[in-house]
């Protein structure tokens, strides 16, 4: 459950509480969607290769804000040696840090702040997806003993924050400057407080029923 349900729904919620506090990014990717599929139709799954912005900001949750501090534990079966300088003796129980990876100053400039345009392949315009494979980032686990449902849990993750994007205009409650990202102190790392949002249709009526 954690893998197939709550992994995707954390990285919306996150996705909306960043995009709520910062309303430029949010409108940037309405209006990706605007041009990709327009307002007089919804998004269906033959839009997505082509909602880089919309999937820039859900791997920028991923990467900011996994669903837990690690992956699951894995053992070495030989002696490997990764990285051309890390021994790792057969038996060996290995844990990668889903924080170390998406907060590693090394690797990520300004690490802590929500910045969906790093994500963006700016050199060749190519297609954005949620996996990387140089595991600067850890969204689904990877290798032979990956998730075998990256495609479909990728695609469910953007079709729900399009659709949402899509569907409503989205604001802060009255009287509210922005949501508190405060993450849980347990294993998991769901927001603390409940996400609190206005939203308003966008779409036409019929579009809604």
């Amino acid at each position: 459950m954690l893998a197939t349900v709550d992994n995707l729904s954390n990285a919306v919620e996150w996705t909306f509480e960043e995009m709520l506090n910062q309303p430029k990014l949010m409108q940037k990717a309405v209006e990706e969607l605007n041009t990709v599929v327009g307002i007089n139709r919804l998004v269906q799954e033959s839009d997505l290769p082509r909602l880089n912005y919309v999937k820039a900001c859900i791997k920028e949750a991923f990467r900011l804000h996994p669903i837990s501090p690690f992956n699951v534990p894995h053992v070495s079966v030989s002696d490997t040696i990764v990285s051309k300088k890390y021994f790792i003796p057969k038996g060996s129980v290995v844990l990668l840090s889903r924080l170390g990876l998406g907060r590693n100053p090394r690797i990520w400039k300004d690490p802590l702040k929500f910045k969906p345009e790093r994500h963006l392949k700016m050199e060749d315009g190519g297609e954005v997806v949620l996996t990387d494979s140089n595991l600067h980032l850890l969204s689904f686990s990877i290798g032979r003993r990956g998730c075998p449902a990256v495609k479909l849990g990728s695609t469910i993750t953007t079709m729900l924050l399009a659709r949402l994007l899509q569907g409503f205009t989205w604001s802060l409650p009255l009287n509210s400057a922005c949501n508190d990202l405060i993450e849980s102190s347990k294993m998991n790392h769901f927001s603390t407080l409940p996400l609190l949002a206005q939203a308003k249709p966008r779409l036409a009526r019929a579009m809604h029923l």
